[in-house]
């Protein structure tokens, strides 16, 4: 009887899935440091982003045969080596984009309006100083006509683009892979309409972009640091919804504090889940805990996909 550890838990629908299956399921989550014991009684993990599968841990389990990764990014996972000693790697990279897409817009949203600061402030404010405050959010913009540089335009990206071009904004999109000439919206009806992107290369997208949105795993160095915010027009709002580390973040500070960023939505930071407390208390940060794929909907999807990977491998 196959066994999986479903460590940072799982979908009722995927946990269904492989108990038909004949596999049996635990979700209990078992703390990392206690893992190395408890997993010699499994055949496999899945993970989402809270637990870690280094070097260390797969060579303390040599019975695990699958690692499953709920989810895009896999910088929790030590993939390269869990391969190399015969351990399969999956990822679920498609289930999640609608949510996260949707959560960039979030942010956006809330940049454009001011929401970040009269949140805070209309709880403390909004009876003493209501008339001010609407006088300092008064001068918002909208997203129409405007131009947002998706930098990483893969199943993420994509999703992002189609939301943007519904609300009749100009996509800018940088790859270092192909992109697409356009893009296909599937509207209400079952009503399709093919709408065109723009390919252009990364210091075109930092130049020309009203909003810049991250779709791109992390890497050794920011994407975005001191040079390249100094290349953006002023006013830019900037979204990551992709992974911490891609920001230079002092850089990023330096830049709303000059005015050249107008706001910023996060999602991600470095050393999750301890951010850094200027990022957190900055007066011109939306900010969310790391919650791109943490929709009803994402989750059932997720969780379904990831236990049709673990079922056709086992039943090869």
């Amino acid at each position: 009887m196959i066994r999986i550890l479903a460590n940072d838990g799982i979908a009722a629908a995927g946990k269904e899935l492989l108990e038909k299956a004949g596999f049996i399921v635990d979700t209990e989550n078992i703390p990392q440091e206690q893992l190395p014991e408890a997993l010699k009684n499994y055949d496999a993990i899945t993970v989402r982003s809270a637990t870690k599968v280094r070097q260390s841990l797969i060579d303390a389990c040599p019975n695990i045969k699958l690692i499953g990764r709920g989810g895009v990014g896999m910088d929790n996972i030590d993939v390269d080596y869990a391969r190399s000693k015969g351990v399969a790697v999956v990822n679920t990279p498609a289930a999640s984009s609608p949510s996260v897409a949707e959560l960039v817009f979030a942010h956006l949203f809330n940049g454009i309006r001011f929401l970040y600061d009269a949140n805070r402030k209309m709880p403390v404010e909004g009876n003493t100083n209501f008339n001010g405050l609407k006088k300092a959010y008064a001068k918002g913009v909208e997203l129409k006509g405007k131009k947002i540089g998706i930098i990483g335009f893969g199943r993420i990206g994509r999703e992002t683009a189609k939301i943007a071009l519904g609300l009749g904004m100009e996509v800018l999109a940088y790859d270092l892979f192909d992109v697409p000439q356009e893009l296909e919206l599937n509207l209400f009806n079952n009503i399709t309409v093919k709408v065109p992107v723009t390919k252009v290369d990364i210091d075109q997208l930092l130049r020309d972009s009203d909003f810049i949105s991250l779709h791109i795993p992390f890497i050794e160095k920011p994407v975005l640091g001191a040079e390249e915010f100094a290349k953006m027009k002023k006013g830019v709002g900037i979204v990551n919804c992709s992974r911490g580390g891609t920001i230079d973040e002092e850089a990023l500070l330096s830049a709303l504090d000059s005015g050249t960023v107008a706001f910023a939505g996060l999602d991600v930071f470095d050393n999750e889940p301890t951010p850094a407390i200027a990022v957190l208390s900055h007066p011109k940060i939306s900010l969310t805990p790391h919650i791109g794929a943490a929709t009803n909907e994402a989750q059932e999807r997720i969780g379904i996909e990831l236990s049709n990977l673990i079922i056709d491998f086992f039943k090869k």
